[in-house]
């Protein structure tokens, strides 16, 4: 191997989230120091570590007036914002339950988790989630007050604003301050910390129990193998906290180091926040970077032919530059005078678009194509992918800021243990850092088991479904398949995912998409073959790309039917598949494809909120379309 090292495994002995918050409160910082950002009214609005700690007293201390005790289900159902991470340092005080629900989930699908999980209390950021909320509110018997974020509705015993919640809170608090406090100090790293529901999207929605614990630990390894994120840095959050990833990578992480958080207005506004607020640090999806690079390369396609030769140039300059630090090798007087000046005619521009202070996008939810983190680090930006799952709250593995290895998902994190286990044979190898790591393991395909203090209690009131995904000798099984690459981990694809052609051959959909995912002329794509003679796919067009060259009007994209039979159109796409297609097996190329008219989306139920399409839902969807293609 390398040579390299195991970090030193660092332990501040915190024994609940909540002690973590109050060390970068009192400890890397002051009370009175900014640590929440948030656009109000057109101005962003800077609050301290006192604020968040003067409302977790009044919250908690309504949460004890209520007679609600240590380990109770409290479920919040609204959008990032400063109150989020009050009411949940709230709950890791008194080591209550934080049941985060996803504001896109239906009324019936709130409701499931609500009675579910037993939730006592629900707060509800606005008016439409109340409203969804109101529907089903008859079959929620578990739920004794609702706290709303709206200030105009009609109060009641049961119904009543966040504000007056506050204002009582602080009335309520000399008579709890003491009892809040024995409580605090009896919260362990054993104790649960939130339920956070899978997406149900193969069978009933499932509350993995998340300890205090697994993030503490999670944290530690984070930072012991990224060192580089520190106090000094300002995340920008807008991936949901009710999602693990964003709940760990920005917040609890984000606490651990004593970094500031801001609060994008909405994900269509992310791009204007990002050169307001000024970043360093993002917890993003491969999608947005995606969309990040094809935004790119289109306006400096677009900015004439000299501009595009010197993009293009500064890109092999980038490149070359890159491997050579990879290597461990100096640039030489000649390369390093061309990225300089790559650095001031392109790179630099580039970044002042992200805000001039981004130093990491973090990578996680889905499959990074390696081409976007090579173009990003060519560039001289950081994506750091990793790998992990909500029931393992959630990383597994990351690559270290000092080395990315694209198309990987880096290296085992210190405190765990990752084994491949052959699908057919049930063996096993085990890597749980590059010490263990052997040359011939990189051979060895199979699905991807984990063991740490990381790893979910179980799910909640259902030790079926537990028993599943814990074998015998205690590892978890992630239902992913993957491999080793010179120690560090490279995903094929979820188990669930791969394809068997009717001739037998075995597909990973997730690597054939990102191939095709290259063509900047492709938006979104899904490939389709489980049990057929061949592959086909649904592609989804770049409209930015396609409406200007073939001269298409607004009207085109508006129509009803939600494919494209246009001759224009397929002609317009089949250079670039057959040419995407050149290097794969011929087994694994698309034969035959569908143009959808508008991309797959969350609100329509074709995503998860990470932006992973989902299989069995499009199948379903689609399955008359896609029969067509077999006949």
């Amino acid at each position: 191997m390398t040579g390299d090292q195991n970090p030193t495994l660092h332990d501040p002995g915190f024994q609940s989230l909540h002690e973590m918050f109050l060390h970068a409160a009192n400890v890397i910082h002051n009370p009175e120091h900014t640590y929440l950002i948030r656009k109000v009214k057109g101005t962003w609005v800077e609050y301290s570590y006192q604020y968040v700690l003067d409302a977790v007293n009044q919250i908690a201390s309504n949460f004890l007036e209520l007679g609600l005790q240590k380990g109770d289900r409290v479920a919040l159902v609204m959008e990032n914002c400063p109150e989020f991470y009050c009411i949940d340092q709230a709950l890791q005080k008194l080591g209550m339950v934080n049941v985060s629900i996803y504001p896109t989930l239906t009324a019936e699908e709130t409701a499931f988790i609500l009675n579910d999980s037993g939730a006592k209390m629900l707060f509800v950021g606005n008016h439409f989630l109340l409203k969804k909320f109101k529907k089903v509110e008859g079959i929620c018997p578990a739920v004794i007050q609702v706290v709303s974020f709206p200030a105009d509705i009609e109060q009641s015993e049961k119904f009543v604003t966040y504000d007056h919640f506050l204002q009582l809170g602080a009335e309520l608090f000399p008579k709890w301050k003491e009892k809040a406090e024995q409580i605090f100090k009896e919260v362990g790293r054993e104790d649960v910390s939130t339920f956070i529901y899978t997406s149900g999207t193969t069978g009933v929605p499932k509350g993995a129990m998340l300890t205090h614990g697994n993030f503490l630990t999670n944290c530690f390894d984070a930072i012991d193998l990224v060192p580089d994120i520190n106090k000094n840095d300002r995340y920008l959050s807008f991936l949901p906290l009710s999602h693990v990833y964003e709940r760990m990578a920005t917040n609890y992480l984000g606490q651990y180091v004593g970094a500031q958080v801001a609060f994008s207005e909405s994900v269509d506004k992310v791009a204007q926040n990002i050169t307001e607020i000024k970043p360093t640090l993002m917890a993003c999806v491969p999608r947005l970077l995606e969309r990040i690079h094809d935004k790119v390369v289109k306006n400096a396609r677009e900015s004439g032919k000299t501009k595009f030769a010197i993009f293009n140039w500064a890109l092999k300059v980038g490149e070359k530059a890159r491997n050579q630090k990879d290597a461990g090798k100096s640039l030489g007087p000649m390369l390093s005078l061309s990225h300089s000046i790559a650095e001031k005619l392109v790179y630099s521009k580039i970044k002042a678009k992200m805000g001039g202070r981004m130093k990491l996008f973090v990578s996680g939810g889905g499959a990074l194509p390696p081409h976007v983190g090579e173009f990003f680090a060519n560039l001289g930006l950081k994506v750091q992918e990793g790998f992990g799952l909500t029931e393992t709250s959630p990383f597994i593995t990351v690559n270290e800021f000092h080395r990315q290895v694209y198309g990987t998902v880096g290296r085992v994190a210190p405190r765990q243990q990752v084994a491949i286990q052959n699908i057919e044979t049930k063996e096993m190898i085990t890597v749980q850092d590059f010490k263990s790591f052997k040359p011939d393991f990189a051979c060895i395909e199979g699905e991807i088991l984990a063991k740490g203090p990381n790893i979910m209690k179980g799910y909640w009131n259902n030790p079926e479904e537990t028993a599943k995904v814990f074998d015998a000798d205690g590892w978890f099984h992630t239902g992913d398949i993957g491999c080793f690459d010179r120690g560090y981990l490279k995903i094929t694809d979820r188990l669930k995912n791969m394809l068997v052609t009717s001739l037998g051959k075995n597909i990973y959909p997730t690597q054939l998409e990102n191939n095709y995912l290259k063509s900047i002329r492709i938006e979104q794509i899904f490939i389709i073959g489980d049990k057929q003679e061949y592959v086909s796919a649904i592609v989804v067009p770049n409209r930015e790309e396609m409406q200007p060259a073939l001269g298409l009007p607004d009207s085109y994209f508006e129509n009803a039917d939600p494919f494209i039979t246009d001759d224009q159109v397929r002609e317009w796409l089949n250079p670039e598949i057959k040419k995407l297609s050149e290097n794969l097996a011929k087994f694994e190329r698309i034969k035959e494809f569908i143009i959808k008219r508008n991309p797959f989306s969350v609100e329509d139920g074709d995503m998860t909120i990470t932006l992973k399409i989902k299989r069995k839902v499009v199948m379903e969807k689609f399955a008359n379309e896609i029969a067509e293609m077999y006949k």
